[in-house]
């Protein structure tokens, strides 16, 4: 995994005050690979149930603290809903490293 402790633990830290403690979140990616280079910081949140809107409005606030304590950098979120069965989750779920 290729983010430091410290953004590790912000990231965590983030997501519980975003989306409740029991929320999940996955580092997938390139970030998720130690053998590769560069690349963005891609998320997936597995909040508790939260409906379409609020979990665009909670994906927002998410992204904006982030890049309060991160500083500017490129990070992409996906946000799990209940039964999600696209693709990029699968591949989170099944290539990511859980924070």
């Amino acid at each position: 995994m290729r983010l430091s402790t410290e953004q590790a633990r912000v990231i965590r830290q983030a997501a519980a005050e975003v989306f409740g403690d029991e929320a999940g979140v996955w580092l997938f990616g390139s970030r998720a690979d130690d053998t590769r280079r560069g690349g963005d910081i891609d998320l997936l949140v597995s909040p508790v149930r939260l409906d379409a809107q609020e979990r665009l409005v909670r994906k927002i606030r998410f992204l904006a603290c982030l890049e309060r304590r991160l500083g500017e950098r490129k990070v992409d979120v996906v946000i799990e809903a209940p039964g999600d069965e696209r693709p990029i989750v699968r591949v989170a779920h099944q290539t990511g490293v859980r924070l």
